[in-house]
């Protein structure tokens, strides 16, 4: 079964017959020994012959070599039609060149064609991330391969209409007077008419298969950048040749690969610095180190049910859940601005007391403040001061720093506040014992829509049972024995 690209060969090879039998049979005002049924059989004949070759000696891949290669043939064929004719027809030499320049011109517009085709057929499967290094300085400019492309065919159309004004006219000086004037008149320009279609269509083809790699070229590189920009470093351009744009998609690949590299090395070193602070706020606090993993475990968890939350799905992007995965470590980190008198005190605060531990959340929110002021607002510092911030507020209204309610919560302390008090229960204190996973879903329902936002209340009964498993994945006994 013949390839897409060998058909695509195997239609030009026929309406190169058909072309050159239309010419002679009724076009050249040169050829009367022979009918146009002989012109058909002897250039059927021969392009037929030509593809059977070219089936052999041509693989369906890109390369310069398949375009000398399919040149080469129709000269060969070229050739022997012409010798042919010679022999048997007696036709004169400069006939026989302009079957020979006639043919091998329609093979190298075939061959080009067949070329650009194939580039574009193989273009979106062929994806190098690296190019030896003389190829990256054997750069062929791609305006001069179009300068080049458009020389060669102006170049070729003036040398064969030239030929056939040439050969026209000594026809009419040999004839004159044996053919009418206005008879010899539509001869010529039939000839010239068909001549001219026939390139300029070839012409057309050319051209369009080259503005259709071009594009391709163009558009992957456009897609990259515009991935790279929304984030996404992983995409690659793919480098089909060693060209201009070839270089610039494979120094495009490059970029992206060290831009990848480095946002790796920054988020290794944001999360060992969010590990580090964290830890500085638990060494003051007289929770465990498994506060931390589960709490933030268990945003994650209620992040992920509300994905599917009509008003939250657009907000809760992949990206927005892991970086408040990320963020939630630092809900606690303005305790270290606590006294530790207060915040190590064994039994209940009072009343004064307790205002002074509630300023925690403004000092974590103002640390963070002043860490955005100096590195720039970005979309983690800004849901890292949020939690902070809000992890104490109320859906209601009673909670602290600002008491905020409803909506006014950022969704991202509406999720600390709960995954906080649920660990609270179930975490052994000094001033309390630890309470069962039913009497903290209790506690945690009793206070839908008073302490906690419903949606998120809801969230959690539709993921208790991962709350369960990484209370146990995470508990204090294996986080202290680690």
């Amino acid at each position: 079964m013949l390839t897409l690209t060998k058909q695509r060969a195997a239609l030009h090879y026929f309406f190169a017959a058909v072309i050159f039998s239309i010419y002679g049979g009724r076009v050249c005002p040169f050829i009367e020994s022979i009918s146009i049924w002989q012109t058909s059989a002897y250039s059927f004949i021969t392009f037929t012959t030509l593809f059977l070759l070219r089936t052999k000696l041509i693989k369906d891949r890109v390369g310069f070599k398949n375009v000398l290669l399919e040149v080469s043939l129709f000269l060969v064929g070229a050739i022997a039609l012409s010798a042919w004719y010679n022999s048997y027809y007696d036709f004169p030499v400069e006939s026989g060149l302009k079957v020979l320049f006639g043919i091998g011109s329609l093979g190298a517009l075939i061959s080009l064609d067949l070329a650009l085709q194939a580039q574009v057929k193989h273009y979106p499967h062929t994806e190098y991330q690296h190019l030896p290094e003389k190829m990256i300085h054997m750069r062929h400019s791609i305006a001069s391969q179009l300068a080049a492309l458009v020389v060669f065919i102006v170049m070729m159309l003036t040398t064969i209409l030239a030929m056939i004004m040439i050969k026209d006219v000594r026809w009419l000086t040999e004839n004159i007077g044996q053919i009418e004037e206005q008879a010899a008149l539509v001869s010529i320009i039939k000839e010239f008419a068909f001549v001219a279609v026939v390139l300029i269509i070839y012409t057309c083809t050319i051209m369009y298969h080259w503005l259709q790699l071009l594009r391709l070229l163009l558009d992957n590189q456009q897609r990259a950048l515009i991935a790279a920009a929304n984030g996404d470093l992983s995409v690659r351009v793919p480098v089909s040749h060693q060209g201009e744009l070839g270089i610039i998609a494979y120094y495009t690949n490059d970029m992206l690969g060290k831009l990848a590299q480095s946002k790796d090395e920054v988020i290794q070193t944001r999360d060992v610095a969010i590990v580090g602070l964290s830890a500085l706020a638990e060494a003051r606090d007289n929770e465990t180190g498994g506060h931390i993993l589960r709490t933030q475990e268990y945003v994650r968890a209620l992040a992920i049910q509300l994905q599917n939350h009509v008003k939250y799905r657009d907000y809760l992007t992949n990206e927005t859940v892991d970086l408040l995965y990320k963020s939630a470590p630092l809900h606690d980190i303005g305790k270290v601005g606590i006294p530790d008198a207060i915040l190590l005190k064994p039994g209940k605060l009072t009343d004064d007391e307790f205002t002074i531990m509630k300023t925690h959340a403004m000092i974590g929110a103002e640390s963070i403040a002043v860490a955005e002021k100096q590195m720039g607002s970005n979309s983690f510092l800004a849901i890292a001061r949020e939690i902070a911030l809000s992890h104490h507020e109320k859906w209601d209204g009673s909670g602290y720093p600002y008491q905020l309610s409803g909506d006014d919560i950022p969704l991202s302390g509406r999720l600390m506040a709960l995954a906080d008090v649920y660990d609270a229960l179930i975490s052994k204190r000094v001033y309390k014992p630890a309470f069962s996973h039913d009497k903290a879903k209790e506690i945690i329902l009793a206070g839908n829509g008073s302490h906690f936002d419903p949606a998120v209340v809801e969230a959690f009964v539709n993921c208790e049972q991962m709350f369960v498993s990484i209370a146990l994945t995470y508990n204090d006994e294996k986080q202290q024995a680690a």
